[in-house]
């Protein structure tokens, strides 16, 4: 069973990122667990000063998340050209561990207009040494929908389709670390 983390990058309610994760965990093809990462609200700002035995409670929660996890999603919206500042702050906590070092992980998206957060989060965690899953990305396009259109979507024959191919390919790249 591969086990893999998958982390929305929002904090919205109605958020398109965490829909689509939330989709990817319900419809995970055998052999494939996905759990859905939900603290990233809960986490304090990273602060180098609260590493160490200092460590915020919730962010050892992300760290020993990341560590058992066999590998990571992540699903990341565009904000000013970049990353959630809610994502890069979970990441920025990430750094100095060996969580996300060879850490198998691929992006999924929400909106195919996300290319410059696209670029800025793989560059990131290229830096971090997480092991991308690179071009095999998988976009679902749910922007500007509403809760009930997103749900149709995601619930779509052909979306479950790909959901679970993407899902397959990425367990099989995982093996092979």
């Amino acid at each position: 069973m591969i086990n893999i983390l998958a982390i929305s990058g929002s904090l919205r309610a109605a958020s398109t990122n965490t829909a689509l994760v939330v989709a990817l965990a319900r419809n995970a093809p055998p052999g494939c667990h996905v759990s859905v990462y939900d603290g990233l609200g809960r986490l304090p700002i990273f602060n180098p000063d609260d590493e160490g035995e200092r460590t915020p409670k919730e962010v050892t929660a992300l760290i020993d998340a990341v560590t058992r996890a066999d590998a990571v999603i992540v699903s990341c919206p565009e904000y000013a050209h970049g990353v959630s500042g809610g994502l890069k702050n979970a990441l920025d906590w990430l750094v100095s561990r060996d969580a996300a070092v060879g850490k198998p992980a691929m992006q999924v998206h929400a909106s195919p207009r996300s290319q410059f957060a696209r670029a800025a989060l793989a560059e990131i965690m290229k830096t971090m040494s997480f092991d991308l899953f690179d071009g095999q990305d998988l976009t679902i396009t749910l922007l500007g929908k509403r809760p009930q259109e997103m749900d149709e979507i995601l619930a779509d024959a052909a979306s479950i389709a790909l959901m679970r191919d993407r899902l397959a390919a990425f367990s099989s790249f995982v093996c092979t670390r």
